[in-house]
């Protein structure tokens, strides 16, 4: 293992199976197993298990918790019940994309935000210097918590399985505190896969104990353990954006498709009024969802042009659909061109390939 490189507490369980390891986000993570298309269809079909505990787990509590955590989000946090989440952005004062989010409501006091791995240090530090400056306890606790998420159509099942009974009764975006195999437990029906599913946050010394738990009361329903590679399969499929491919500190919530996480009519936040402004005056750009109709995989980066080979445009993540033996994707175009049905042209390895825009997500599960 490359010395530079953080561990999880799971580190050892990913070895023993087999999986093949590669640096992320400063971590030494899983990317596959039995390979990205097997542990994709596992997901679709039955239930796989991800170690996603590079993700950064910030707490903040107090009478001013919540309305801080509102203070710095788009979403309208103070109308979040005990017991609820919600997805969002954290804007800078330009309105673009610092992260995006899933904040918690874990008591009257106390609210969790989840954010992604290759921002915590971000996050955290900014966080952490606004709440002091506010007089909010803030505490960081990334480094002593592992996350773990149980995605799939049979995903309750395994959780009932397991044990965790109460956790499997929960709705969608809901969250609750408990045990799970005699391990101090959070766990929120949420997920990144568009399968039902839940993530569960568990203390590093627990982790093992639990994943253990969960492959064996999976067993029977077929779950496989699964990696990056197929977690960013899933999430293309179900359209849902990744931090520093399809939005980043260059992009806002309006031409990233994200609007409906932008809440202009509640209280003051950072970056409300550029969001305002922007509204108002329209976007020039949209990320749009295409699908390849010739021959190529637009990968994140690749232009698109014009007729004339002008570029017009940039692909920010596509891949092979496994679930829709179709090459897909997203990225971002003129508005004028962000219809679905009108065409595109990739330029891939000196080539213009054809392409159109599509009606997303890509892939919806059946309720």
């Amino acid at each position: 293992m490359d010395s530079s490189l953080a561990s999880t507490a799971l580190y050892e369980q990913h070895r023993s199976l087999g999986a093949r390891l590669v640096p992320f986000a400063g971590y030494q993570m899983p990317v596959q197993y039995e390979g990205i298309v097997a542990e994709h269809t596992a997901v679709r079909e039955r239930v796989g298990l991800f170690d996603v505990s590079h993700m950064g787990e910030l707490f903040l509590t107090g009478p001013n918790a919540l309305g801080f955590v509102d203070s710095l989000v788009s979403n309208a946090v103070h109308a979040m019940p005990v017991g609820r989440a919600l997805y969002t952005v954290c804007a800078n004062e330009r309105g673009t994309i610092l992260d995006d989010l899933i904040i918690y409501r874990l008591g009257d006091e106390e609210v969790l935000v989840i954010c992604n791995a290759g921002n915590l240090e971000k996050i955290s530090t900014y966080f952490g210097a606004k709440a002091a400056e506010a007089g909010v306890p803030f505490e960081d606790r990334s480094a002593s918590l592992s996350l773990m998420a149980l995605q799939g159509p049979k995903a309750e099942a395994t959780l009932r399985a397991a044990g965790g009974g109460a956790f499997a009764d929960l709705g969608t975006f809901h969250i609750l505190r408990g045990e799970l195999s005699g391990v101090p437990t959070i766990a929120a029906r949420t997920g990144y896969t568009g399968e039902d599913g839940f993530e569960i946050c568990v203390p590093n010394e627990g982790a093992v104990k639990v994943w253990r738990a969960l492959l064996a009361a999976g067993a029977e329903f077929g779950i496989a353990p699964v990696g990056l590679g197929a977690r960013d399969t899933l999430r293309l499929e179900a359209r849902l954006s990744l931090y520093g491919n399809d939005i980043d500190e260059t992009t806002n919530a309006y031409e990233a498709g994200l609007a409906w996480v932008v809440k202009l009519d509640g209280p003051d936040f950072v970056g409300k009024q550029a969001l305002a402004k922007i509204k108002a005056e329209g976007v020039h750009r949209k990320l749009v969802g295409f699908e390849m109709r010739g021959r190529g995989i637009a990968r994140h980066g690749y232009p698109f042009v014009d007729e004339a080979g002008a570029e017009i445009g940039i692909v920010t993540s596509g891949s092979p659909s496994p679930t829709l033996k179709k090459n897909i994707g997203l990225g971002y175009v003129p508005k004028a061109m962000s219809q679905v049905g009108t065409p595109l042209r990739v330029l891939i390895r000196g080539k213009a390939i054809e392409a159109e825009v599509v009606k997303t997500p890509f892939y919806k599960r059946a309720k």
